[in-house]
C-alpha cells in the first residue's frame, strides 16, 4: 500500500499523540485532515479504531475492524480488534466475541494474544475449563509473565485458583 504524505504523516503522527494522552476527540480532528484516500491506509486504520475504542463506539469501532480483517486478513491484531468490538458493542458479548475468533484461532497458533483473548472469552461465557485450556496455550507461547497478567485480570476471577496450580 502507498505509504502516507508527509501532510497525511503530520495529521497521523498528532493523532497519536492525542490518543495517548486520552484525548479521543482532538484525535479524531487529526485523523479528519489526513486526505480522504489515505483514510483507508491500514495504519489509519488502526489508529481509528483506537480513536472508537476509546470513545466507546464499539459498533464502529467493529466497521473499522471488518475492513483490517479484509485488508490484513493475516495480521493477528486485526482479528482481535475485531473480536473485541463484538464483545463490547451493544448487544454483543464474549461469546459473540469467541465465535469470530475461534473461527481464526488456527492461523495464529503461536500467538499468544489469541489464545489470552480466548481464554478470556471462553471465562466470560463461564466455559472454564476452555479458558484454562486457552490460558495455558497463552502462556506456552507468551511465557510465564502472562500468569501474573491473569491472575491480576478480573475477567479470570473465577479460575484464580487453578491458575495459581500452573
Amino acid at each position: 500500500m502507498k505509504s502516507l504524505s508527509e501532510s497525511d504523516k503530520r495529521h497521523f503522527e498528532a493523532a497519536q499523540g492525542w490518543l495517548t494522552l486520552g484525548n479521543w476527540l482532538e484525535a479524531n480532528e487529526e485523523l479528519e485532515c489526513i486526505a480522504p484516500i489515505a483514510r483507508a491506509h491500514p495504519d489509519v486504520l488502526v489508529l481509528r479504531w483506537g480513536v472508537f475504542a476509546k470513545a466507546e463506539k464499539w459498533e464502529f469501532a467493529f466497521e473499522v475492524a471488518k475492513t483490517l480483517v479484509e485488508l490484513l486478513p493475516d495480521d493477528a491484531s486485526s482479528w482481535l480488534r475485531q473480536a473485541e468490538a463484538l464483545r463490547k458493542m451493544p448487544g454483543g458479548g464474549p461469546k459473540d466475541a469467541w465465535d469470530s475468533l475461534i473461527a481464526v484461532a488456527d492461523r495464529f497458533p503461536k500467538n499468544p494474544a489469541v489464545a489470552y483473548s480466548l481464554a478470556q472469552y471462553a471465562c466470560g461465557t463461564g466455559n472454564l475449563k476452555e479458558a484454562y485450556t486457552w490460558l495455558e496455550s497463552a502462556m506456552d507461547a507468551g511465557g510465564d509473565k502472562l500468569k501474573l497478567i491473569a491472575l491480576d485480570d478480573k475477567e479470570f476471577e473465577p479460575i484464580w485458583v487453578d491458575i495459581s496450580e500452573i
